[in-house]
Formats: structure tokens, C-alpha cells, sequence
């Protein structure tokens, strides 16, 4: 499984985080300094987690300086303990000082994606995790590939994906007449239908929805639910529909939807919620002979 974002989502995030610190008149501190001085460097945990946006950095040092070295020591999703070195980093002082805080930015921010993933993964198994669209606007590439990198998968990456209908939808169409109208549309394309109850469960199964999202549903009534779709995949001798969980759904109490039987469990929590993971640059200069 691919874990990083194709090139052409980093590199223009990384051009347009850049330009935030670089607009109008460029890095004026680091201008300062002698060309000559260079520097030894590494990325060091300072605490435990999952590493991800490992290319986001190698694109900014690109971008800033050909000249700066970056030699990785652990790969995308590696899990690492405080003091783990990440990765050795050498080039012109001027240059790496002012690729560092863009560099850290996106990697401390997808890492803390990726370790807070991989906490879900752990206490959901055997269920399969879930992103959602709740994302940073702009980086939804870039997180989605986190969570990859935390052992999660991805939902829908946007609304042109597949079909979705949520109850905002429903309440107007209804869900016989929703699926139809897609199944009409998009021949080709999933249907998801969003349940808060046993009966709509029913409904989207006999419908021919291909995936139903269990909303703020107990683990019992998931239950209950999925005997529903077997049910109806044995008697109609089709493929029983996807089922997710979702909908107030915590590290703390996803554990009691392990062995519900559903297929995959989702949260928001995992791109909107997360806490950066604390890495740090370390520098050492080398200092100009004769300064």
C-alpha cells in the first residue's frame, strides 16, 4: 500500500508553505550568515509515535536547496521511541535554518495523524479503520496518506468518488428512490447509505445499497444489523453490503465495536483531532575558518 501522497499534492503545499515564509523579501535572518557555514543535522523523536510526511520534507530541502543532503533512517510509518534518530541532514546553515520550520511543520502534523491512526487500528482490531473528509483544506492528500501510514484506510477522497447519501439527502428523496436515482446515474459507481436504525437498514439492503453507514448505533444494534445483511446476501445470493460504524466513536469505546462483525469502523478524529508528534532538528554548525 502506497503510504506517501503523490508528488503533485506535496509539492505545491510545500511551494505555498514556503511562500508564507519566504513573502516578499525572503529569509532575512539566515541571509545574514556566511556562505561558508554549513551544517550537521538530524531530525530526533522526542517522544513515541508513528513517522509520516517523510517526502514533504525531502520536497521542501529540494525546493529551498538542492545543495542540502537529507539521509533518512527510518521509513514512512515506522514506529520510533523518543531519541530515535530520523533522519541526518547536511547542507549550507543559511539554507537549512530556513527550510526547518516547514519541514517540521508538515512532518510533526502527519506523523501525529499517523500515531494517532495506528492507537485507533490497535484498539479497533480486527476491524478495519476508516478516515473520513474532515480534513485540513488543502492537505487532504497529504493526511489521508498518514493514516495509510498508520495502518488505517481511506474513505471516499472526495465527493466525486461514489455515491453517499446521508439523511440530509434522504430526507428528501427516501432511500428506495435515492438508490434508484444513483443506480440510474452512476451505474458504475458504490452507493453508501447512512442508517441510524434497524428498519433503514432494511430498507437500503432491500433497496440494493452496496455499503451502509451505522450511525450512533450500540454495539448490539450493530449487531443486529449485521445479522440483517447476512441475512439478506444469503437469501438473495449476493455479496452482503460493506458495513461501517461510525458516529461518536472514541479510542475508549471503539474496542466494545471489535467483534460486531461490521466491516470497518470510522472517525474524524484521526485528521481533525490529532496532536503533533514533537520532532525535533538538531544543529550542529560548523563554524567558517577564522570566525
Amino acid at each position: 500500500m502506497a503510504m506517501s501522497a503523490p508528488i503533485s499534492a506535496i509539492r505545491p503545499v510545500v511551494t505555498a508553505a514556503l511562500a508564507e515564509d519566504l513573502t516578499p523579501l525572503g529569509d532575512i535572518s539566515a541571509a545574514l550568515l556566511p556562505q561558508s557555514a554549513m551544517a550537521n543535522a538530524q531530525f530526533v523523536a522526542r517522544t513515541d509515535g508513528v513517522v509520516a510526511g517523510l517526502a514533504c520534507v525531502d520536497e521542501t530541502f529540494r525546493q529551498v536547496d538542492g545543495a542540502i543532503s537529507c539521509e533518512w533512517k527510518v521509513s514512512e510509518g515506522d514506529r520510533v521511541a523518543p531519541g530515535t534518530v530520523l533522519a541526518v541532514v547536511t547542507g549550507p546553515l543559511a539554507s537549512v535554518l530556513t527550510a526547518e520550520r516547514t519541514a517540521l511543520n508538515l512532518m510533526g502534523h502527519l506523523s501525529g495523524i499517523a500515531t494517532r491512526t495506528r492507537a485507533f487500528v490497535d484498539a479497533a482490531a480486527p476491524l478495519r479503520v476508516w478516515d473520513t473528509r474532515k480534513t485540513t483544506p488543502g492537505l487532504r492528500a497529504l493526511e489521508k496518506a498518514a493514516v495509510r501510514a498508520g495502518g488505517g484506510r481511506n474513505h471516499r477522497g472526495n465527493l466525486s468518488d461514489w455515491v453517499m447519501f446521508k439523511d440530509n439527502h434522504l430526507t428528501v428523496l427516501g432511500i428506495n428512490a435515492a438508490v434508484a436515482s444513483a443506480r440510474d446515474a452512476w451505474p458504475g459507481r458504490t452507493v453508501h447509505v447512512e442508517c441510524d436504525r434497524l428498519s433503514q437498514v432494511q430498507e437500503a439492503l432491500d433497496a440494493g445499497a452496496d455499503a451502509i453507514l451505522l450511525d450512533n448505533m450500540a454495539p448490539a444494534e450493530v449487531s443486529d444489523a449485521v445479522a440483517l445483511a447476512t441475512a439478506h446476501a444469503t437469501e438473495n445470493g449476493t455479496r452482503r453490503a460493506l458495513l461501517e460504524i461510525s458516529g461518536g466513536i472514541t479510542i475508549d469505546n471503539v474496542g466494545g465495536y471489535s467483534h460486531t462483525g461490521a466491516d470497518v469502523v470510522s472517525s474524524g478524529s484521526l485528521t481533525n483531532s490529532s496532536p503533533v508528534l514533537d520532532i525535533g532538528l538538531d544543529i550542529d554548525v560548523q563554524r567558517p575558518e577564522g570566525s
